[in-house]
């Protein structure tokens, strides 16, 4: 197997371009796609004959170039221009939900929001009845302020 592999590099280069990849979509930020990046282009220089030595050194400096160009490019395509992204229950804050179990004025109902259910408490003076759509507010820890839209 190792002999095939040292005869066929281009093969060896695919593979680890192909795990990188994989490896990325666990981790979301772009940067183990750089090595894949690398990868792709060691195996251009399989390819064109190019050394073993001078292989790794392409894989080592097209990685460290998608790092300081794509990688950025990537990242501002996906998160847009906000400097903060919230996350986990931050993110739910302006989204519309509806009333899975009534909120009754001074206690707590639940919500359901993009298929996960949370609890909420109404802001204001009047109770929100099963059914009718809410808009998050703010929150508290793990309970949702909502308003009657």
């Amino acid at each position: 197997m190792i002999q095939y592999l040292s005869e066929n590099l281009w093969l060896l280069w695919t593979i680890i371009t192909m795990i990188c990849l994989i490896l990325e979509l666990s981790s979301g930020d772009f940067f183990v796609t750089c090595f894949a990046i690398g990868a792709l282009f060691a195996v251009v220089s399989t390819l064109l004959g190019i050394p073993f030595w001078a292989q790794v050194l392409v894989f080592a400096v097209f990685s460290v170039l998608s790092i300081f160009f794509v990688r950025p490019s990537l990242v501002r395509h996906l998160h847009g221009k906000a400097k903060e992204r919230p996350s986990n229950a931050d993110a739910l804050i302006g989204k519309v939900g509806v009333v899975i179990e009534k909120i009754e004025l001074g206690s707590s109902g639940y919500i359901r929001i993009d298929g996960d259910e949370w609890k909420a408490v109404a802001r204001g003076a009047d109770s929100i009845d099963k059914g009718e759509k809410v808009r998050v507010v703010s929150r508290d820890s793990i309970i949702m302020t909502v308003e009657k839209l």
